[in-house]
């Protein structure tokens, strides 16, 4: 008799997250783990068919009223057997009475809409290796973990939803992972980290005041990895966004839909040139 089971994920089980979503070929970063299991520890479900993991995913839960969902994978072998539905179930209790967000494959819209949640944009993903395009010479990087804590989550709440201070602190300074600040006339203008995937290295958040300020903050993250690929998941409501991948020479791979069950977050868009994680938000 098939017994399936819901637990949330422990530590040891984290990794098959990334294992999955990597045979998904969502190209994960390497390093992600641990800053996700900080963001909320009991956000992570693993759906379990007579012991062995089948399906999972992530219901975090920010502040007071608002979630995102992500690595919402049912194993190939059990798909259309009800485990993956009963799982989301789990995941929308654990963040029940919050606007919860989500970015999914596009042609899964419809089934999200059956679920309460409307398209809000897609994000584009671009990857490539940038070209050689220079940015104002008036603008100042730093290490990231160099901008005082309060300052950077500060920064950081204006394009996200929710304080998630936890989750920042070890984004940005994680061995793995390179932060940038961007400072212009004294005054912060922009925020980028890159951590490395299986495919290249990954480049979010990528907050930025303008378009000048995104290029030398990708500029600068870039030749950290010379020659290597850059992926980058672009709001494509940010137009300004969109035409500096182009500019810089990039190719869209992958499209996905940010949507959300209320209305759309009070945040500064015109900011966002690049998605922290299509998982979390």
């Amino acid at each position: 008799m098939e017994n399936f089971k819901i637990s949330t994920a422990g530590a040891g089980e984290m990794a098959t997250f990334r294992e999955w979503a990597d045979d998904e070929q969502w190209n994960p970063g390497e390093s992600d783990i641990l800053p996700f299991c900080a963001a909320d520890p009991q956000g992570f479900f693993l759906g379990k068919l007579n012991g062995e993991p089948v399906a999972s995913i992530s219901a975090v839960r920010y502040g007071a009223d608002f979630g995102f969902l992500g690595f919402y994978i049912t194993r190939p072998s059990v798909r259309g057997q009800g485990y993956g539905i009963q799982l989301w179930r789990a995941a929308m209790e654990h963040l029940d009475g919050r606007n919860v967000g989500l970015d999914g494959v596009v042609e899964q819209q419809e089934n999200y809409r059956k679920s309460g949640f409307r398209r809000a944009w897609n994000h584009v993903r671009f990857q490539g290796v940038p070209t050689g395009d220079k940015a104002s010479g008036d603008i100042t990087l730093v290490d990231g973990r160099s901008i005082p804590f309060s300052q950077l989550a500060a920064y950081d709440r204006r394009f996200f939803p929710a304080d998630r201070g936890a989750f920042l602190s070890l984004w940005v300074s994680l061995p793995a992972h390179r932060s940038l600040a961007a400072v212009r006339d004294g005054e912060l203008q922009g925020l980028a980290v890159l951590r490395p995937a299986k495919t290249g290295s990954r480049i979010g958040p990528l907050y930025a005041a303008s378009e000048d300020v995104a290029l030398a903050l990708v500029n600068g993250l870039s030749a950290t990895t010379p020659g290597f690929p850059i992926v980058i998941d672009v709001p494509d409501v940010n137009s300004a966004s969109v035409k500096l991948m182009e500019r810089l020479g990039l190719e869209p791979t992958f499209e996905c839909a940010r949507m959300y069950t209320g209305p759309d977050p009070d945040v500064d868009m015109a900011g966002i040139f690049a998605a922290t994680t299509i998982e979390l938000g």
